[in-house]
């Protein structure tokens, strides 16, 4: 019997989780490409808004429309997080109430007080307009877990696959596929949302699919490696981006160039869509689907003929409560992945990444030097992603995430009150780049590693509750930046600092919340965890 398969071989778990983690690529690359976009965007759709009173209320009307379809979508999707959580009777009541309240607040205050085009109306419209394949990613990653249950995580995957190319063609030519006949812009936004649905897909199938084919002793190397492709993907789109903006001026860049920018991804959906086609199931859900035979197959080439029998009996025991209610082992579980999500988004970090161009111009950057500018915030974010990945299974998830929190808390303070004091020089773009360096080093990666390992094999679908809540949080975030940003009073009173500051308590509180809730997950098999909980 040869070496590789008594020992498991490294080469056949590398090369699957590199093609999973194509996935993490193109979450990068859908999610960053905006960036690039964010003024060509505003002068395309939101500007002409402001010139022709017809084409305002037509958008307005159905702007309307689209927020009030997005709420009920995620009403929905919440309730039914609820019935997974407490059951039939107590599911119906809780969800109820966050179907009422959401009415409420849907009226309240946006139906009533969405009605002209103020400058709060035009801002929010960009804000939706960019941040809108967000409402896609809560939908992804509401339905990801019971897509990973019913097609698996191979097929799941191949559906992200799908929609990514399908997004990446409908952005480009709005007006070509607008087949609903409504407005250019609405038509922008569907696809957007049909590529975040992919997104949201995506950023939980690929950790999950490496954290289920990874040993556990590199498991933790590798899920971060899902992380670094997402990054890579930011940093390649920021170099297309930059690239594409050169090939003309900015006339052409608003009329054309953007639309390239979008196109682009279609090249690396379609290598990801035919490199899935050479990768196996991940075992466990053979498993969960009866189809031990494979199961085994796929263990010989991980860990071995000799660990194989063994793993595979783990596995089997820990399946025995496959769907098990969400809760039951407790409520502490969800508490956390959930907060692990919301506080990963309101430390700010997709504002720096989708507005980066933005900010570096109100630095005074002109829209080239923005964009270049933009390259180096990748090249950061990834450097420092590589140092993640080779001191998380080391050092631990706790400290990385602690120090991280501290360090993003304090750079962000200094970003405001340099904005604050007008001192728009070194020190606001190191400000910056320290920030993009403590959250590559900590939050960005190690998050995905937490959630890929807390949740026990019974309840695994419940990351999706998590993931769910880490869009729903970055759709607040990015939605809510051009609000403040751009706002006239918040403006003259702060001179932009002041989002800055709340990203930067936020830094602080979530140092915080690790160091006295989240466990330590390093080392331990997925099996464990359950034996962990049950504790």
């Amino acid at each position: 019997m040869s070496q590789t398969q008594t020992k498991g071989s490294t080469m056949f778990i590398v090369g699957i989780t590199l093609v999973a983690t194509l996935g993490g690529l193109l979450f990068g690359y859908d999610t960053a490409v905006i960036s690039g976009a964010t003024e060509a965007l505003k002068i395309f759709f939101v500007t002409p808004l402001e010139s022709d009173p017809a084409l305002a209320l037509k958008v307005l009307g159905e702007y309307k429309i689209i927020i009030s379809l997005c709420f009920v979508v995620v009403s929905l999707l919440v309730s039914s997080f609820m019935f997974r959580m407490y059951g039939k009777q107590k599911g119906i009541i809780y969800s109820a109430i966050v179907i009422l309240a959401a009415v409420v607040i849907w009226y309240t205050q946006f139906w009533v007080s969405v009605n002209e085009l103020t400058e709060n109306t035009i801002n929010s419209i960009n804000g939706f307009t960019i941040a809108s394949a967000i409402i896609g990613c809560v939908i992804g990653g509401s339905i990801c877990g019971y897509v990973s249950q019913k097609l698996g995580r191979k097929r799941g995957l191949v559906l992200a696959a799908i929609l990514f190319t399908i997004s990446a063609l409908g952005s480009s030519m709005p007006e070509i596929m607008n087949v609903f006949g409504t407005s250019t812009i609405s038509a922008f936004i569907f696809y957007r949302i049909v590529g975040g649905i992919g997104v949201g897909i995506a950023s939980m199938l690929s950790p999950m699919y490496i954290a289920e084919i990874a040993p556990a002793n590199i498991r933790g190397k590798l899920v971060s490696g899902n992380q670094f492709a997402i990054v890579f993907g930011m940093l390649v789109v920021y170099f297309v981006n930059y690239f594409i903006a050169r090939s003309g001026d900015a006339n052409w860049l608003n009329e054309i160039g953007w639309r390239y920018m979008f196109a682009s991804e279609i090249i690396p959906a379609f290598i990801f869509l035919i490199m899935l086609y050479f990768v196996p199931e991940t075992p466990r859900y053979l498993i969960m689907k009866s189809r031990e035979a494979e199961a085994e197959v796929v263990l010989n080439k991980i860990v071995g003929t000799n660990k194989a029998p063994q793993l595979l009996a783990d596995i089997k025991e820990s399946l025995k409560e496959n769907n098990a209610p969400w809760l039951t082992f407790g409520g502490l579980i969800i508490v956390i992945g959930v907060l692990l999500s919301v506080f990963q988004q309101f430390v700010g970090i997709n504002v720096v990444l989708y507005y980066a161009a933005e900010i570096f111009r109100n630095l005074g950057s002109s829209t080239e030097n923005a964009l270049y500018q933009t390259i180096i915030v990748g090249a950061i974010n990834l450097i420092f992603t590589v140092l993640a990945i080779f001191t998380v299974d080391k050092f631990g998830r706790k400290p990385l995430m602690i120090i991280g929190g501290v360090g993003m808390g304090i750079c962000m303070f200094a970003l405001g009150f340099a904005f604050y004091f007008n001192q728009l020089g070194l020190v606001a773009l190191f400000a910056m780049l320290g920030y993009v360096a403590f959250f590559a080093m900590s939050w960005g990666p190690v998050t995905w590693v937490l959630l890929s390992e807390i949740f026990p094999n019974s309840i695994r679908s419940a990351m999706s509750l998590a993931v769910a809540a880490q869009w729903m949080a970055n759709m607040m975030i990015s939605w809510t930046f051009p609000m403040m940003n751009d706002n006239s009073w918040l403006t003259g009173m702060f001179h932009h600092g002041f989002s800055y500051w709340i990203y930067g308590l936020m830094g602080l509180l979530s140092a915080f919340f690790v160091w006295k809730v989240v466990p330590e997950t390093k080392g331990r098999s997925l099996e464990d965890m359950g034996k962990l909980w049950k504790k």
